[in-house]
């Protein structure tokens, strides 16, 4: 009953995290407007980094990757120290981990404080990664990169590098690396992701997806 206690208030910590709206914070009190109502009306980094710069968007994805990466620690930190020992890993830690790794996209994505509307998570999705395991964190980083550097779509880059993500852990997990839930935790994230970026997959498909680097910057 303690450990469902404990499970249950890592997910509601995590989505409150989560459904932090920093990129509605940051330009409403930074820039004066509403996100919402400019670019592709995310809430999320990269609209906020067409729409009003750089500055402000590395602003919101720090703050968006490290409320992920606080919800997956507090996740540890809530769970504490009675391991459950399987195979040498500690499924309690683990378990807690990728609970709030989820919750905290599922709160970005639809988060309670503006309407159950949000990002797309892919920040957040990144910032839980890196406590998780860093290593793969930094081949979905690298992977998204290439996408991105290459074709200039923010949204293919972060989708396949969901995937590649999902990849790396279902290839851990069958050599014992890591325990098969985070293959799962994978596969549910990278699903996360790609149903938010189904407009973007439109649009990709139409040929009429935003680049990254167009004129889309707020006059004001």
């Amino acid at each position: 009953m303690i450990l469902i206690i404990k499970y249950l208030s890592i997910a509601v910590i995590a989505y409150l995290l989560g459904a932090i709206p920093f990129g509605l914070i940051i330009s409403q009190r930074m820039a004066h407007v509403d996100i919402r109502q400019h670019g592709s009306g995310n809430i999320g980094a990269t609209n906020v980094f067409r729409t009003l710069g750089t500055k402000l968007g590395l602003i919101t994805a720090l703050l968006d990757l490290g409320k992920a990466a606080l919800a997956v620690w507090l996740g540890m930190l809530i769970v504490g120290n009675d391991a459950f020992i399987v195979a040498g890993h500690d499924i309690h830690v683990q378990t807690a981990q990728c609970l709030a790794a989820i919750m905290v996209m599922v709160g970005h994505n639809w988060s309670a404080y503006i309407g159950f509307k949000g990002g797309k998570g892919v920040a957040c999705f990144l910032g839980g990664l890196l406590v998780i395991n860093w290593m793969v964190a930094l081949v979905g980083v690298v992977a998204g990169i290439v996408v991105i550097v290459v074709t200039r779509y923010v949204s293919l880059g972060s989708m396949l590098a969901s995937l590649c993500v999902l990849f790396a852990m279902v290839v851990l997990a069958m050599l014992a690396m890591v325990v098969p839930l985070y293959a799962l935790y994978g596969l549910v994230a990278a699903g996360l992701i790609i149903y938010q970026h189904r407009a973007n997959i439109t649009r990709l498909q139409a040929g009429t997806e935003l680049k990254l680097g167009g004129d889309h910057r707020l006059k004001r």
